[in-house]
Formats: structure tokens, C-alpha cells, sequence
């Protein structure tokens, strides 16, 4: 106990260290009696939390202390900010209420903190319960953005301190985080943020990749900086002479953006030579602030040969989320492309500080890409009838996904999504040029509705008063707008129909002599398997049900149950699945936080074999499904279902054998196929099960089935096969054919 009560006095001092830091760290936006409020929160924080710890036994006031810190020193925020960071759980844990917030801080405190309390109570099972919380937040947002950006230091901290917890909660957080929080910190120009949100994610989720390249990135460190510091010497010789104040540094990229790089462009990490960016950062007045980008571009132009594809210029067109920058690639000395960014300190500023520096600066920026951005985000929460699911699927497609500049005939610039159509483009304009669009011309040509516009487009829309929206503009628009506006049209246009169908119907069953309540109505709607009453309405007005259907169904007189929603996942259904242990002597595979053995099947998407890092799935009508962690449909499931996700881990049986696709690529040579498959079939006795083979002026590429026993049995393999004189590269891809 003695030591316990020591420990307690070693916390006490360490807290107050830390608050110290905190209020540090809050001086520069520090006011009169900001110090009392933060004093105030912190107190109230450390009461509200004293009996409760971390996973890793830490206070927990530690981690409210750090949200405030990351709050203020990597965000910038003030004092507001701060007080709610400090209190954003003691809502959600304690017994503290929002009353209690309102009475001691405000309304404004009080409003940001139950937009960062978590929704609860009980729901739509059906409904994504992260989707719903992340819904709210936004709601938030269009009121007060500080919501966001407190939930973004909270998430940075969790993810920053999340080794002490249980394997599957790492993995559900590190999917939502890459899923949504990361998007997010990049949309508003938290760039710094955004990239070590990936990072972290990818530590957890691809551990081994992350590691690798961590200490490759470490191995070649001192001959990266040596490279750098030759690259930089000559540029800032040249800069100064002009009389231009400048800071030159070497960057280096994530290990998320160089393992994307990687996988993107199927190359090995020896093969990515842009492994830093060289940032110049200028100290220039507003007015010159243009002219002396331009002219740093034209000193490191004169010295290294630009790649002319690869400029982009950002400070005539400013990113929605305010970022301002001029990127160029140039050839080094050494004959590798170097990123070069050149932007000043006020541009630097927002890239790193994003939204909370874009405030500062508000009244000297002309056009404000971030406050048309939260007005789109104001308009897509509008609409009241969109499911969560649909609403978080639309809204990362849409939000963060990058821009292309169009033009109105008259010239003004319009900022729409990429891939957006000119069916987009009108409902951008108005709801009502979209709703009644029937062609559009683009740079004076006429393209048809579907037409993908392309950046510095010139768009007109063509419109006609007969024109009502139709079922298929949906798989043609991309933008959530344009979206919702035309499910409320079509669902409009079907009610309508549909009154009509519910007056015909009442008069054939009058005729057939059933009586026209809901129970019947239900009966019906399962007989002719239709998922509402309004569908059975606008299909009998449709004549798709007619009189012959509706005597099928009075002559089948079968007792109808109502119809449980397919779509919904019960709790207890869940609990059932579980507890419907077959243990069959053939099953390898280990499930449930018991790890008991059950039924269970392989996922398509992505052929787990032993050895791989796998975790359960619960569906609705195929029992348990098992995909690798690093699937490509792995982040989406766990971020919007985690309570479906079970753990799940191999034994050693060997006896079974899995699956999985090998790409091998080579430089075509006489019997190059025929040792392949000495290798596979007589070597290691695996059998083929397809092998498809193409070889075009001496390249060879060839993709086979094979059966193996788990990954170590794969990866013998495989190097035994890359041993092969001629063969290039053999990597393991994710099929999506079904095993026999």
C-alpha cells in the first residue's frame, strides 16, 4: 500500500507538470481571465476523473491534458477550445451533465461538448453506430468547427497511446481512423495531422510493412541528408542574392504515402526515389507574396530541369480547404526527381495549422475555399431522410476527394468533385437546372448527361420544362447533392403513384372480399416479397400486380408471418451464431474472444490463408466470414460494423489446404513455364489450380491458382520461385474467384 500512496504523490507532481506544459502551450491566444476558465475546466476534469485510469494504469486525466495540448500547440486553437478539451469525456463517463457544463462555462462550451459526447441509447441495429456518432459530429460542425478539430487531438492522442490495448479494438480504430478521421485532418488542411494518423493506423494494421519501411527510411538516413543539403546550397545561395528572406528544409514523406506509392505503382521501396519533398518557405508581404513564389520557382528551375507535368500550382487556385502552395518536380544532381514546394509563411502556416490559421488570416483571403466547403457539408446534412450508411459513403466520396475547376459560360468558377459528370455540374448550379437538365455543352460541343468533366471545362447546361428526373441519373452523378436531390424527386414521383395504387387496391380486395387493413396489407406485401406497403401500392398502380396475382394469393391461403428485415442484424442473432459451435475435426480456425472453434467461411474478397493476420465477420445470411486485416474491404467493416467483427487466429493443422493467386512477371525465355511448374508441382507438390499466361516482345506476365498450406509454405515459394533465372518479381494478389 506504502508504495501506492509514493506512486500517488509521484502522479500528483506529474499532472501538474503536465498542466504547466498546457498552459504554456496556451500563452500566445491567451486573454484576461482565460487562465481562471482553463483552471476551472482542469479542476473540473481531475475531480470528474480522479478514480479512473487508462488501459496502460496512467491517470486518465492524462489523456484530456494531452487533447488540450495537441488542441493548442499543433492546432493552434484558443481558450474555448482548451476548456472543452479538458472536459470532452466527463459528459460521456462521468456523472457530470451538460446542465452542469452550461451553468459553469456557457452555451457555447456546453454545445461543443455534446457534439463530442458519443450517441447512446439504443438503435437501429441495422444503422452503423460509429455512423451515427460521426453524423452528429458533423452536425456540429456546420454550427462550430472546433468540434472537429477537438475530436481530431483526441483521436491523434488515442492513436499515439493505443499499444496497451486489446488486439481487435487497435484494428477497429485504426480502420475508422483511416477510414474517416484521416480524410477529415486532410480536408481541413491539417496536413501534418492527417499524415501521422496513417501512419499510426498503418502500424497497427500492417505492422511488418510499417516496420520495414521504418528502418529502410532509417538505414539510408545520413545519405538522405547529405543529398538533401547538396540539393539546398546552390538554391539558397541564389535566393538570398535576390534579397528574398528564406527557409530551405528537406522533408521527409510518410510511410503511408511511400507504402501507397509502392502498391500503387507495384515497385519495391529501392525503387521510390521521391522518399522526402524540399520545402522553401518565404517571408514575403501580403502584396508580394505571388510574384516572389514565382520567382524562387524560376531560381530552382534555372538550376535543376523541371518535369513539366508535374507542376501544380496551387496559389491561383487554392485547394477547398484553403491550401496554398506552388509544387514542382525537378531532376537533382544525382539524376532522381525531388518534390519541391515553395510557398511563404503565412501559406505554411494554414498547411499546417489548417482551418484554426485559415481563421486567423480570414480577413486578408479573398475567396474562402474551407467556408464553401463547411456550406456543402451544411446542405448534405439537409437532408432528413438519408441513411447514416449512405450518408458517410457519400460524404467521403464527395469531401475528400480532390477538386477539378470548372467554368460557367460567363466565367465564374464552380469547384466539383473528381469524375463528376455535367449532370453534377447543373445540379450544382441549382436544383432545379439539375431536375430539369437534358443535355449539356461542354467548351461549345454537346455531350450527353453522363459526361465526365474534366478541370478548366466551360459547361453549359440545356434544360427543357418536360424534363423530371429518372431511376438512372443516380448511377451517373457523383456528388452527394445531386444525389439527394434526386432520391427526394423520384420518392416524391413514387408517393404519388403509389396514392393512386393504395385507391385501385382498396377496390379489387373490396371485389376479391378481403378486408383492407394493415395485417392484410403486410400479407401481401411478403407474398409478393416487396419490403414496404408503399412498393405494393405503386406496383399494383404500375399493373404489375393485377387481378390474376392478388386471386394467386387469396388461393395460395398460406399463414403469413410478417417479414423480418433481411438487413437487420439482431443482437441475440449474433449471440446465437455464436453460441452454434459446430467444432467439426477438420476446422483450423480459432474464433470469439474464447477463441472456441465454429463455423466459418473463407472470404473471396481476399483468400486468408494460415499464417495470415485474420479476423471474423459476422454477415447476415452466411454466418461468419474470415478476411485478412489488410483486405481491401477490412477498414470499411470494421469502421462501420466493429460490433459484427470477431478476433479470430490460426492453429497449426496442416492437413487443409487454401487457395491464393501468384502475379509473376520475367523476361520470356525458351522453358521458363515448364520450371514454374517443376518447381510448383514436383518441388514443393502444391497443386495448380489455373494458370494463365502472357507474353508480349520478350515480357512475360503470368497469374496462377495454387493450393498452399498457410503463409510460410507461400513465402518458400515464392522465393524459390524469384530464384528463377529471368523472373522479375512474384507477388501474392487478392482473388476474387471463388475456391472449388
Amino acid at each position: 500500500m506504502k508504495e501506492l500512496v509514493i506512486d500517488l504523490e509521484a502522479e500528483k507532481t506529474e499532472i501538474l507538470k503536465r498542466y504547466r506544459a498546457l498552459l504554456r502551450a496556451c500563452k500566445p491566444t491567451m486573454q484576461k481571465g482565460d487562465k481562471s476558465m482553463i483552471r476551472k475546466a482542469f479542476d473540473m476534469a481531475l475531480e470528474s476523473h480522479k478514480d479512473m485510469r487508462r488501459k496502460s494504469g496512467e491517470p486518465y486525466i492524462y489523456h484530456p491534458i494531452a487533447v488540450a495540448q495537441i488542441a493548442a500547440e499543433e492546432i493552434g486553437l484558443g481558450t474555448t477550445s482548451i476548456v472543452c478539451a479538458l472536459l470532452h469525456d466527463v459528459v460521456e463517463d462521468t456523472s457530470v451533465t451538460l446542465d452542469d457544463i452550461e451553468r459553469d462555462f456557457g452555451k457555447k462550451v456546453a454545445k461543443i461538448i455534446d457534439g463530442l459526447t458519443k450517441i447512446s441509447g439504443v438503435f437501429d441495429t441495422n444503422s452503423s453506430l460509429q455512423a451515427e456518432n460521426f453524423r452528429k459530429m458533423l452536425l456540429t460542425l456546420a454550427d462550430d468547427v472546433r468540434v472537429i478539430l477537438i475530436k481530431l487531438a483526441d483521436r491523434l492522442h488515442n492513436m499515439r497511446t493505443m499499444e496497451f490495448m486489446p488486439r481487435d479494438k487497435q484494428l477497429k480504430l485504426s480502420s475508422e481512423t483511416i477510414y474517416l478521421y484521416a480524410p477529415l485532418a486532410h480536408r481541413l488542411g491539417l496536413y501534418a495531422i492527417k499524415s501521422e494518423l496513417e501512419d499510426l493506423s498503418m502500424k497497427y494494421t500492417e505492422h511488418e510493412t510499417y516496420q520495414f519501411i521504418k528502418n529502410k527510411l532509417n538505414e539510408k538516413k545520413a545519405e538522405r541528408e547529405k543529398f538533401i543539403r547538396d540539393f539546398i546550397e546552390p538554391v539558397r545561395k541564389v535566393i538570398v542574392a535576390q534579397d528574398l528572406h528564406v527557409d530551405i528544409f528537406g522533408r521527409p514523406k510518410s510511410i503511408h504515402s511511400i507504402w501507397n506509392k509502392m502498391k500503387k505503382k507495384a515497385i519495391p521501396f529501392e525503387e521510390v526515389y521521391d522518399l522526402f519533398a524540399i520545402r522553401i518557405i518565404l517571408d514575403s508581404t501580403p502584396e508580394n507574396e505571388k510574384a516572389d513564389c514565382w520567382k524562387a520557382y524560376s531560381i530552382v528551375t534555372d538550376l535543376y530541369r523541371p518535369n513539366p507535368d508535374r507542376l501544380r500550382d496551387w496559389i491561383s487556385s487554392p485547394k477547398a480547404n484553403g491550401y496554398e502552395s506552388l509544387h514542382t518536380t525537378v531532376m537533382g544532381p544525382r539524376g532522381q526527381w525531388v518534390e519541391v514546394q515553395i510557398r511563404t509563411k503565412r501559406m505554411n502556416e494554414i498547411a499546417e495549422k489548417g482551418f484554426a490559421a485559415h481563421w486567423k488570416y480570414k480577413e486578408s483571403s479573398t475567396d474562402s475555399g474551407l467556408d464553401l466547403w463547411v456550406q456543402k457539408v451544411r446542405e448534405m446534412l439537409k437532408n432528413p431522410d438519408a441513411n447514416a450508411l449512405d450518408f458517410l459513403d457519400d460524404f467521403k466520396m464527395n469531401l475528400f476527394s480532390d477538386e477539378i475547376f470548372i467554368f460557367t459560360p460567363k466565367g465564374a468558377l464552380i469547384q466539383l468533385p473528381q469524375n463528376a459528370t455535367a449532370l453534377d455540374f447543373a445540379f450544382e448550379i441549382h436544383s432545379d437546372v439539375g431536375a430539369s437538365c437534358i443535355g449539356a455543352k461542354v467548351n461549345h460541343k454537346l455531350v450527353p448527361l453522363s459526361y465526365k468533366l474534366q478541370n478548366g471545362d466551360q459547361v453549359e447546361i440545356i434544360t427543357s420544362g418536360k424534363q423530371t428526373p429518372k431511376e438512372d441519373w443516380l448511377n451517373i452523378v457523383v456528388t452527394a447533392k445531386a444525389k439527394a436531390k434526386i432520391k427526394s424527386s423520384l420518392k416524391e414521383e413514387r408517393r404519388k403513384i403509389a396514392e393512386d395504387g393504395k385507391e385501385i387496391l382498396e377496390r379489387k380486395l373490396k371485389s376479391l372480399k378481403i378486408t383492407y387493413n394493415s395485417d392484410n396489407l403486410y400479407k401481401l406485401s411478403y407474398f409478393f416479397k416487396l419490403t414496404s406497403t408503399q412498393d405494393l401500392f405503386y406496383n399494383v398502380a404500375k399493373g404489375v400486380i393485377d387481378m390474376k396475382d392478388l386471386r394467386e394469393y387469396v388461393a395460395s391461403e398460406k399463414i403469413i408471418e410478417l417479414k423480418p428485415q433481411e438487413n437487420k442484424i439482431e443482437t441475440d442473432q449474433v449471440h446465437n451464431l455464436l453460441k452454434n459451435i459446430k467444432a467439426k475435426d477438420s476446422d483450423i480456425l480459432l474464433i470469439g474472444e474464447d477463441m472456441q472453434k465454429i463455423d466459418y467461411k473463407l472470404a473471396n474478397c481476399c483468400n486468408p490463408i494460415p499464417g495470415d493476420d485474420v479476423f471474423g465477420f459476422i454477415t447476415v445470411g452466411d454466418g461468419i466470414k474470415i478476411h485478412r486485416t489488410n483486405c481491401p474491404n477490412a477498414t470499411k467493416l470494421m469502421s462501420n460494423y466493429g460490433y459484427r467483427v470477431v478476433k479470430a487466429r490460426w492453429t497449426n493443422q496442416q492437413e487443409l489446404v487454401f487457395l491464393t493467386g501468384l502475379r509473376i512477371t520475367g523476361i520470356d525465355d525458351v522453358g521458363l513455364i515448364n520450371k514454374l511448374t517443376t518447381i510448383i508441382s514436383h518441388d514443393f507438390k502444391v497443386n495448380i489450380r489455373s494458370i494463365t499466361v502472357d507474353s508480349d516482345n520478350g515480357i512475360f506476365e503470368g497469374s496462377i491458382m495454387v493450393y498452399v498450406n498457410d503463409t510460410e509454405h507461400l513465402d518458400n515459394l515464392i522465393k524459390k520461385l524469384n530464384a528463377v533465372r529471368g523472373i522479375t518479381a512474384v507477388t501474392r494478389f487478392d482473388s476474387v474467384e471463388k475456391a472449388s
